[in-house]
């Protein structure tokens, strides 16, 4: 499972990403900065060759260098300053800097913010959610917002939103769906599946591996003090094994063509996210001020339900799902 999870690193502009880093074959460029397949669904495809030689485009390659090589710049021993509480990369869990169908794509990004967070309460800029991401996965502290790396993230994730078709999704821009099972996830199951899969990069441990320095991570850490927060969306069974299904094991993954079955990316994320054996850094807020928006995977109450806290973390969730409906809540996955 190739830098797996990351919550969120891609060391290079054409595609060897965090977790895994599988290019994605590029059929029929058109002048729409699209692929069209036989099948008519739109792939989007990001030239980078495409950036303008000017100021803003300064800024632009500048931001995809920061989510390729996060640690390098605002790690713990970061050239442009210290924000980042730990060393893995944006890419970790944005793939290909963020263009990667099915891994947690942000090309759409900029056209949905400002937009209202469940977990904060509120309404959030993208500069804010990028601090989240920052102060969460990261373990760091927020960078200013009118700081030069804000800015560069900023005009990244505007430039690859330039790319985006306007009248109709694009393929991938969601995680993976994922069927759930009548069953709980199973963090024992999970672990052989871990073994055979992802610790020949992650380690039995889960402590990844280092690159030649050290700066960075080749393959992230899934768990311990360096790792991501509770909390954070990898740290959620359902949202971490809607990433897995596409993306790893990162060398037998195809573009659309999963190794992992459903039940298995759940055991897996279930194993990973397993909090009674794999410790992580303590998060300072657990957030959702109101309860009816929690997602139903988030494993910290209170919760509007009479289901426990088990459940919430490893299901079966269809139960909750149907009985959030019934009370006209909105199951959030």
């Amino acid at each position: 499972m190739r830098n797996l999870i990351a919550v969120i690193g891609l060391t290079t502009i054409t595609g060897l990403v965090i977790i895994s880093s599988c290019e994605s074959a590029v059929e029929g460029k058109t002048n729409t900065n699209t692929t069209v397949l036989a099948d008519t669904e739109i792939y989007v495809a990001i030239d980078t060759s495409l950036i303008p030689n000017d100021r803003f485009g300064e800024s632009v390659r500048y931001g995809r260098e920061l989510m390729v090589n996060t640690a390098r710049y605002i790690g713990p021993n970061g050239s442009a300053g210290k924000f980042l509480g730990n060393k893995m990369n944006c890419t970790n869990c944005h793939q290909d800097a963020g263009t990667k169908q099915f891994s947690f794509n942000l090309m759409s990004s900029h056209d949905h913010y400002p937009q209202y967070r469940g977990r904060e309460g509120k309404v959030l800029t993208l500069a804010e959610r990028i601090n989240n991401c920052v102060t969460r996965p990261h373990n760091g502290k927020p960078l200013p917002l009118d700081s030069k790396e804000m800015v560069a993230f900023l005009s990244y994730l505007k430039w690859i939103n330039s790319f985006v078709p306007k009248d109709k999704p694009f393929k991938g821009n969601k995680n993976m769906h994922l069927s759930l099972p009548d069953i709980a996830a199973n963090p024992e199951r999970g672990q052989i599946l871990y073994q055979e899969n992802c610790s020949r990069c992650h380690g039995a441990d889960g402590n990844g591996q280092w690159n030649n320095d050290k700066s960075t991570y080749t393959y992230p850490p899934l768990w311990g003090s360096e790792s991501y927060q509770p909390g954070s969306s990898m740290h959620r069974i359902i949202k971490q094994a809607e990433w897995l299904k596409h993306n790893m094991p990162y060398d037998k993954t195809g573009s659309g063509k999963p190794f992992l079955s459903d039940k298995d990316a759940l055991d897996i994320a279930a194993f990973v996210n397993n909090d009674r054996i794999h410790p992580r850094p303590n998060p300072k807020s657990f957030d959702y001020p109101h309860i009816t928006e929690k997602a139903i995977d988030y494993d910290h109450g209170p919760f509007p339900d009479t289901f426990s806290v088990a459940q919430h973390k490893f299901g079966p969730y269809q139960p909750i799902i149907d009985y959030w409906k019934s009370k006209g809540w909105k199951p959030v996955m």
